[in-house]
């Protein structure tokens, strides 16, 4: 379904609306032939933050013509990502688990089998067990 946002003077003006909702609110605008003051809109899945990304939100902007959402995705400053890496360190989730820092994850020392059981980390043993 397309959606649709008004605009004043080049700024997009509330929120984007469905097509259903934007013949019933203007049912004297053509949507095949929109008037200056309003554009289509295009919805932008918000993007995967990366272990020391910071997101800061969306706004409505015009990109190549359109309006669309556009995500702010910032990198981390050096002491944000020192708190994030310092609270992850304090907190693993078992004691022999490998900190990756590049990720900002554990690992655990052997992969977990990948065949279709389910499986619970045996700290004690350093293995996987199966769960039945």
């Amino acid at each position: 379904m397309r959606l649709f946002i008004q605009v004043n003077d080049g700024q997009p003006v509330g929120h984007p609306i469905t097509e259903d909702n934007m013949r019933y609110a203007f049912p004297n605008v053509d949507l095949n032939k929109l008037p200056s003051n309003f554009s289509l809109f295009e919805r932008v899945i918000k993007p995967r933050i990366g272990a020391y990304e910071v997101y800061e939100g969306v706004e409505y902007g015009l990109v190549d013509g359109v309006y669309k959402d556009v995500h702010k995705v910032r990198p981390m400053t050096d002491g944000e990502k020192q708190i994030v890496i310092n609270e992850a360190r304090s907190n693993p989730p078992y004691a022999s688990w490998i900190f990756n820092e590049e990720e900002c994850r554990y690992y655990p020392p052997t992969p977990k089998p990948d065949d279709g059981k389910r499986y619970r980390w045996n700290e004690d043993t350093t293995t996987w067990d199966i769960i039945e």
